[in-house]
């Protein structure tokens, strides 16, 4: 979720559409595990949701390798860790604060119990679900400066050879198959290295396969998902690991989209798209709170708009908008700039 440079209009496109599908996921969340206890209609509305959105956070990781591993500027450390590193790490050590505190609010009030126990757990288990995403990103960030000498040193066809090992071995992360090697430093690194790749070559002439693949791939999301809660009677998240061949092509596939589709849109979209590119780290940080009240199903929310189908989206929306717009307001604030950069 690094900042992009002006010309890179595509990128921040890609940051808009990433940030609005982690809504969407999080919007569904609660949704999707009620296999059975809702009409199947409503149910595959989530399931369809979910299913063509779980690119998100793998887009998240090709936009920083595109970024990182293309820059030629000498490697300093101190610049590096001061600059880079601590532009992820600072908001993820305030906001696991945050969230830790409001994990202590409940129906009897504030307790500092459940606050300091989820404090004190969060070396392992994030505080709040969307913080996962900083344990994973932050150990690419110690990869990206070893791996820029070795990609520039490698030829066309190593590299080809180096993608290719890494969709191998998603693919056999997608079966389930034990190795020692199928880690998740190693798989999402496999992000970075994609989106530097596709980043840095003309993909028009392959978009047309990227979009196939995709497709199909999305289809099997929503279908095998589906055919595996007819047999087991419940929700399973099989294709909708972020480490998967099926995720990766999709992931894949919208990242060449948006490098076709950006200089179409930019002279008419461009101050919404980089407005949200440029607050995306925040609205990701922010917009949980937002739906403490819609993620309660008690409360009845996602029923006041008749559809999931219809819910979904609006609920999304209008967090978006909302996140956005308290972003921008608190980045204002000199204290907090540095948790919303």
């Amino acid at each position: 979720m690094t900042q992009a440079k002006p010309s890179y209009f595509y990128l921040n496109l890609l940051r808009c559409v990433a940030t609005i599908a982690v809504i969407i996921i999080h919007v569904l969340g609660p949704m999707r595990e009620l296999y059975g206890q809702i009409p199947v209609g409503e149910w595959l509305a989530t399931v369809s949701y979910n299913s063509v959105t779980r690119w998100a956070v793998p887009v998240f990781m090709m936009i920083t390798g595109a970024l990182l591993l293309s820059d030629k500027r000498p490697f300093e450390c101190d610049h590096y860790l001061s600059r880079r590193l601590m532009k992820v790490l600072i908001p993820f050590a305030a906001w696991t604060i945050i969230y830790s505190l409001i994990v202590g609010f409940g129906p009897d009030g504030w307790s500092s119990t459940s606050a300091v126990s989820t404090l004190a757990a969060a070396n392992n288990t994030p505080a709040w679900y969307h913080l996962w995403f900083f344990y994973d990103f932050i150990p690419l960030y110690f990869v990206i400066p070893l791996l820029i000498p070795i990609l520039k040193v490698m030829t066309a066809e190593q590299i080809k050879l180096l993608i290719a090992t890494w969709l191998f071995m998603t693919s056999i992360f997608l079966l389930e198959v034990q190795t020692a090697i199928t880690q998740d430093v190693v798989l999402y690194t496999g992000y970075l290295i994609l989106g530097w790749y596709l980043h840095n070559r003309d993909n028009s002439q392959q978009l047309q396969y990227w979009v196939a693949a995709g497709l199909a791939c999305m289809t099997i999301n929503i279908l095998g998902t589906w055919g595996i809660a007819l047999q087991t009677g419940q929700y399973s998240g099989f294709f909708m690991d972020y480490k998967t061949i099926n995720t990766v092509i999709i992931g894949g596939m919208i990242f060449v989209l948006g490098q076709h589709f950006a200089p179409r849109l930019e002279q008419r979209y461009a101050t919404t798209v980089n407005t949200i590119g440029k607050y995306s780290l925040g609205i990701y940080l922010i917009h949980p709170i937002l739906l403490i009240p819609v993620r309660q199903l008690d409360n009845g929310v996602y029923s006041w708009f008749g559809s999931d189908w219809l819910a979904i989206g609006l609920i999304s929306i209008f967090t978006l908008v909302a996140a956005l717009f308290i972003t921008m307001l608190l980045a204002k604030i000199p204290l907090l700039q540095r948790i919303l950069p």
